[in-house]
């Protein structure tokens, strides 16, 4: 493996494609201790040390992985373009219409990846081995497994071929078709292709497409009727695709639905599927499986969805589409609403001459290469949050837009008689908390400005709505953190002291006070927000917070806020991510549950009633069960 990468660096040297400085880059404003030397180069100076950034381009992308399949005489050829790459080629016909869930079933053979290339002979498929009748239309989907040499899954993909012999490359969706933004009376259908389309979506004796061709597509359904299944029939070369999607209720009829909540399902231990490289494909193909068999109608999945931490776009919009390809034959019928966590983080590092690194900072230019602008990319969220940080009393260019935006990584949405509230709390975030005051940066778990002003307009406007009964709100932060980040979390151990920088200035409120307005809003200023759904430790439990709840550190000098009423935060980051134990804190004799097999959290909503199920989703077996209202 080693003997790979440094062959494939070299390459990329002679080719001009290694970078390692920035020059020339526009240095967002935000961030202070910027210089340049003789040379216009930009750099960090810490500590009297110069720190470049170093931009090492990932080997293993998502462009790459898929291969570029071509079309051969008796197949079907790849090219991963990766020099010295070698491993194997599981692939398999997908039977669609034969199950409801589509799968790949793989041929009992394989092909071995010689120097980043490989060839399928299709017509193992034949005989009895076409299960899809290729030979007679002369069309199939076939499914493949990019495996390492050391037997790492890298990459599932789908291709759709024409012919018999010769054969060709058809168009072919190569991600989804997801079902997202459900409502009373729409959705949205988004997929992706390997070729520029304009594919055709049939609803109820309607059709509907998009805009213009393109390989990315969100296709709005209008004109649907509340609580009604509707077959969608989608048409993508010689495949058609045949799914549904229930509306949700009219809002606030208050009918009673169930949905789920987990979160942090980057790679465990174990190996096979526990790590597709980045996620847990396994753990996350039986969360979807145990939340079709309850009928729960959506899921909020908050944050770590991917091992992350990554510095090129290819890579990480790789993990991203292997997250996707574990949810994908049930997303086919319902929502996930996905929001950030610290493993989302796209940055860019910055080292010294001894190739120690000084800092990580969120990825610029912001509006395309941020953790945030790469997020909403990749997934189909609500747009009805906080523009970006900019207008904020720091913000050092009134007239320019200075942050990253949070488009479709905060927001909110309603089915029926409930509210989600979706949070950021890792906002223009920057892995290196100790620079933080010294170059700027967002830090983990505090949540700015713009966006609790957001948040505090967005639970009073909720809390005025008659339809609405239930509020849950849901960040990858815990507000009370109970195994594994008690050393950070909205705690820092109790420290106020940690707070973001701004060009060099820090805000006004540390971590602790910032969680104490939050707190205000949710739990003083609301009577329906009913729980607050966290992640990032790597377990599950309960927490109560009410006025008995001690939630501050001896000797706590700043203003405390009294608690009028009780809610819950539920933590659920067991979604296949490696465990973390329990811990003492002030809040400890009000943590219940606490466990770190997996979990899958269900919330059974009847009208004013809403009761809470816990379940195994790898043995089937209880976790807990409570009733929250």
């Amino acid at each position: 493996m080693r003997s790979i990468i440094i062959n494939y660096l070299i390459g990329l040297l002679l080719m001009g494609l290694l970078t390692f400085n920035v020059i020339g880059q526009e240095i967002p404003s935000v961030h202070s201790g910027f210089n340049q030397d003789d040379q216009g180069r930009s750099y960090l100076e810490i500590g009297g040390n110069r720190y470049y950034n170093y931009e090492e381009p990932a080997i293993y992308t998502l462009e790459r992985l898929i291969g570029n399949p071509k079309g051969e005489e008796n197949g079907l050829s790849f090219d991963f373009q990766i020099p010295q790459f070698g491993g194997k080629l599981y692939y398999g016909l997908i039977p669609y219409g034969d199950s409801k869930h589509p799968l790949p079933v793989y041929f009992r053979q394989y092909a071995l990846i010689d120097n980043g290339k490989c060839s399928i002979d299709i017509g193992t498929l034949s005989g009895i081995f076409d299960m899809v009748g290729w030979e007679k239309t002369g069309t199939g989907t076939l499914g493949y497994r990019v495996v390492d040499s050391t037997g790492m899954i890298l990459y599932d993909g789908k291709v759709t071929f024409k012919g018999t012999g010769p054969f060709e490359v058809d168009v072919t969706v190569i991600e989804g078709p997801f079902v997202n933004l459900v409502t009373h009376n729409q959705a949205v259908i988004s997929f992706e292709t390997n070729q520029r389309a304009n594919p055709e979506l049939l609803v109820n004796g309607k059709t509907f497409s998009g805009a213009r061709k393109q390989t990315h597509h969100e296709i709005e359904i209008t004109g649907l009727q509340p609580d009604q299944v509707y077959p969608y029939q989608l048409t993508v070369g010689s495949i058609s695709y045949n799914y549904e999607l229930k509306t949700a209720p009219s809002p606030g009829s208050r009918s009673g639905f169930s949905f789920a909540y987990a979160s942090d399902s980057r790679s465990g231990q174990g190996g096979g599927e526990r790590n597709v490289y980045g996620a847990n494909f396994y753990i996350m193909k039986k969360i979807m499986a145990l939340i079709k068999f309850k009928n729960a109608v959506f899921l909020q999945f908050t944050g770590d969805l991917i091992n992350g931490y990554l510095e090129d776009k290819g890579e990480i919009n790789l993990q991203y589409a292997n997250w996707k390809r574990a949810i994908e034959p049930f997303a086919h019928y319902l929502p996930v609403y996905a929001s950030m966590g610290n493993h989302e983080a796209l940055s860019r590092n910055f080292y010294n001459s001894e190739n120690m690194r000084g800092t990580s900072l969120d990825r610029f230019p912001f509006d395309t290469e941020s953790a945030e602008a790469v997020f909403a990319q990749n997934f189909v969220n609500p747009t009805n949050g906080p523009k970006s940080e900019d207008g904020a009393s720091y913000d050092p260019n009134p007239n320019k837009i200075d942050f990253p935006p949070y488009s479709e990584t905060a927001y909110y949405y309603v089915f029926d008689n409930t509210a989600v509230v979706v949070m950021n709390s890792h906002y223009w975030y920057s892995p290196t908390t100790n620079t933080i005051s010294k170059v700027g940066g967002g830090l983990r778990d505090y949540v700015m400005d713009q966006q609790l002003e957001w948040f505090e307009k967005t639970i009073s406007q909720l809390e005025d709505d008659p339809n609405i009964d239930h509020i849950f709100i849901t960040q990858h932060s815990p507000v009370f953190p109970n195994g594994g980040h008690v050393h950070e979390a909205m705690w820092y151990r109790g420290n106020n002291q940690y707070r973001p920088f701004v060009a060099g200035k820090p805000m006004a409120k540390g971590i602790i006070e910032r969680r104490d307005q939050l707190l205000d809003i949710a739990v003083n200023q609301s009577s329906k927000v009913i729980a607050i759904l966290t992640g990032d430790e790597h377990n599950y439990a309960k927490t109560e917070v009410g006025p008995d709840t001690n939630i501050y550190p001896k000797n706590y000098l700043y203003p405390k806020i009294e608690l009028t009423r009780t809610i819950y935060q539920i933590n659920n980051g067991a979604a296949g991510a490696p465990y973390y134990a329990q811990e003492q804190t002030p809040w400890s004799p009000f943590v219940t549950g606490f466990t770190t097999q997996h979990a899958l959290v269900f919330f059974h909503i009847n009208g004013s009633s809403v009761e809470m199920e816990v379940l195994n989703p790898d043995t089937l077996e209880e976790v807990d069960r409570f009733k929250l209202r």
